[in-house]
Parts: C-alpha cells; sequence; structure tokens
C-alpha cells in the first residue's frame, strides 16, 4: 500500500502525512490529537513557549491521545548578537515604521529588553518527556542531544532548505529528513546561507536531495490534498507534511480572521518578508511588507523585530487593519476546501488512495 513507507514506519503512524508544528500560539493540542488520532502525525510549535509550558502541553496531548505526535523547537531562536542591538540600529527602526504606528495612532515601543535564548532548557523539557517525535529548525542540535534522543526512543525529524543542509542533517544521524520549499507558508528555516538563497521549489529540493541522501525525506510545501500527497510520494518522499491546509482548520490556534483570509481571494498573493519578525517567513500579501520591499537593514533581527511589531499587530487588529497584519499562509491556500481537520484527513488519505489505485488500473 502507499502508505507502508520508510518514514511511517520510523514515525509509528499509519499514513506518512504530517501535520506542520506552527510556532507562534497557532498550534493547538486539539488539531495535534486529531491528526494523531487520525493516523498521521500531529505537531505543536513550541518554540516560544517556557520549559513549563512545554511540560503542560505535552501532558495535554498524552491525555487525548495515544498516538505519536511532534513537538517542535527552534535550534537557533535568535539572531541578534548578545541578545539586543544598539540604540542607533532601533532608532532607525522606529522611524522606518513610525508612520504605520501614527496610522495606528500609538506610541512607538520602548527598546525590547535582551534576548536569551531558550532552545538549552527546552531541549532538557524534550528529554525529559520524551515525545514520540522532535522535529527541529535553523539548524542541527548537538550530537549529545540526538545520541539522548536516540537512546530514548525519541524520534528526530530536522528541515533543510537546500540539498547542502540535508547533506548535513543525514551526516548528524536524524532519523528523517524535512525537504522545506519555497512554497510553504511560515519561516524559511534555513541555516547555512541566507534564507534569500534558498528559494528552491518542494518537488525540486526533494529529488536533488534523494539523489545524495539515503535518510527519509519528508516533503513539505505547496502539498494541500491528496494529489499533492501522491506527487510527493511518486517523486520519492517517504511522507508530506502538510501546513497551510490544517492551519485553516476550525481546530487550529489561529485566529478566525485568519482562517477566513486564507479561503479569501486575498490568499492568491502571498509574500516572503522579514518585516514582522526579522526572519523570512512567506504569508498574505499586506501593505506593510509591500511597502518595505529591499528595506530590510532597517529591521531588527529575529525575535527582537517580533517583539517590535507585536504592538503594532494588537492595535492593527483591535482597529481591524488587516492590511497591516501578517497571516501566514503558503502559495497552495487557493485550493483549500476544509475547514475540519477530521475531513481534510479523510480527503487526502481518499484521494492519494484513489490516485494509486488508479495508477493499477
Amino acid at each position: 500500500m502507499w502508505y507502508q513507507t520508510k518514514a511511517s514506519e520510523i514515525l509509528g503512524i499509519q499514513y506518512p502525512i504530517l501535520q506542520g508544528p506552527f510556532g507562534g500560539n497557532l498550534s493547538s493540542v486539539e488539531l495535534v490529537s486529531t491528526v494523531s488520532n487520525a493516523g498521521g502525525l500531529g505537531g505543536y510549535g513550541a518554540y516560544t513557549l517556557s520549559p513549563q509550558e512545554i511540560i503542560d502541553v505535552d501532558q495535554r496531548i498524552k491525555a487525548t491521545t495515544n498516538k505519536p505526535y511532534n513537538i517542535n523547537l527552534w535550534v537557533s531562536d535568535t539572531d541578534a548578537i548578545d541578545g539586543s542591538v544598539s540604540d542607533e540600529q532601533f532608532k532607525q527602526t522606529q522611524a522606518l515604521f513610525k508612520p504605520y504606528f501614527d496610522e495606528l495612532g500609538i506610541g512607538l515601543p520602548e527598546k525590547p529588553a535582551p534576548f536569551k535564548s531558550r532552545f538549552e532548557n527546552q531541549v532538557e523539557v524534550i528529554l525529559h518527556q520524551k515525545p514520540p517525535v522532535f522535529s527541529f529548525m535553523f539548524g542541527i542540535p548537538s550530537a549529545d542531544i540526538l545520541e539522548q534522543c536516540h537512546r530514548l526512543g525519541i524520534v528526530t525529524v530536522g528541515a533543510a532548505t537546500t540539498l547542502d543542509e540535508a547533506i548535513l542533517l543525514e551526516s548528524a544521524g536524524v532519523d528523517t529528513i524535512i525537504a522545506s520549499g519555497f512554497e510553504a507558508g511560515g519561516h524559511r528555516p534555513s541555516f547555512l546561507a541566507p534564507a534569500e538563497s534558498s528559494t528552491i521549489g518542494t518537488f525540486v529540493l526533494l529529488q536533488l536531495i534523494k539523489e545524495k541522501v539515503k535518510t527519509p525525506i519528508i516533503a513539505a510545501g505547496g502539498i494541500a490534498n491528496g494529489k499533492g500527497v501522491a506527487a510527493a510520494l511518486a517523486l520519492g518522499a517517504d511522507a508530506a507534511q502538510i501546513g497551510t491546509a490544517f492551519l485553516a482548520t476550525d481546530e487550529s490556534n489561529a485566529t478566525a480572521i485568519h482562517r477566513q483570509t486564507l479561503f479569501s481571494d486575498a490568499a492568491k498573493y502571498t509574500t516572503l518578508s522579514r518585516a514582522f519578525t526579522g526572519r523570512l517567513g512567506r504569508g498574505i500579501t499586506s501593505r506593510v511588507a509591500k511597502d518595505l520591499v529591499n528595506m530590510e537593514k532597517g529591521f531588527l533581527p529575529f525575535p527582537l523585530q517580533t517583539q517590535f511589531m507585536s504592538h503594532l499587530r494588537k492595535a492593527a487588529i483591535e482597529q481591524e487593519k488587516w492590511d497591516m497584519i501578517l497571516f501566514w499562509g503558503g502559495q497552495i491556500a487557493p485550493v483549500l476546501k476544509h475547514t475540519r481537520a477530521g475531513e481534510l484527513m479523510k480527503s487526502i488519505v481518499e484521494e492519494t488512495t484513489d490516485y494509486f489505485d488508479y495508477l493499477k488500473t
């Protein structure tokens, strides 16, 4: 059967379909358990959570499913040297964004406090809680961390945006590798070179990696239905990860307006921008992203830009100025049909099965 792949065997799931783990408070326990209980792999993006919050989430997931699930962290969670920026750089950012704050009638925020990486403490929780699957982005954990995961029976999944990154992940001994194409919504998880140099489509990247890497590959980006899953498998993927389609379901923690926007005409237009977080990410095109093209030098490094823009986002939501907000979403959004995660999973499995059954006739 099409769903009996190396990845489904390694991950311990019935169907090689992964729900993308959303950061920024967009994940939900309900979505994770719905996907996992339906035979896929639910995923929870935890990079913004404190160690105690990760423990709480993990315990809640365990209470709602006895199937495998995934918790995701960011290996590199800051681009700010010593966690901060100079006063001069911060003033430049204030000046660049002042017109938007003025339009909303709110004052400019103060300079964010220095950011301290949380990854080390977060990983300690992963090793203690032992989720079935631990995925990570923006780098590779240390050899010691990966060895402890393997010893504890935690399956490891790394993300690559280029062939070079995939080769490095394989040499580190990860169990599976996500080939993250530039069609995908959310951040580009590049770690060897600037994300702007990793704009490779999912199916090209998948084929490049399959030529050089033996580790099972999970295709991600531009996949939202059974046809996409079948295409990924036909090109050599062992599984497919689906983000935007699950983000748009009622079970995700996205706001109602975010979900509505993913089903609207606006979803036809997406942009890769650093304006909202300091890291390159794809979302539905907004006025701010369009205005500030090629003005990246005026942005703060991640995550200070996120903290700075959170003030603008809050006011824009309150005033319903949707064109000033980044709604994460991938290029595939215009084909979305399902608002319930269970129905989406059922449709994906049926459509993929129908495709491979058709090939047999």
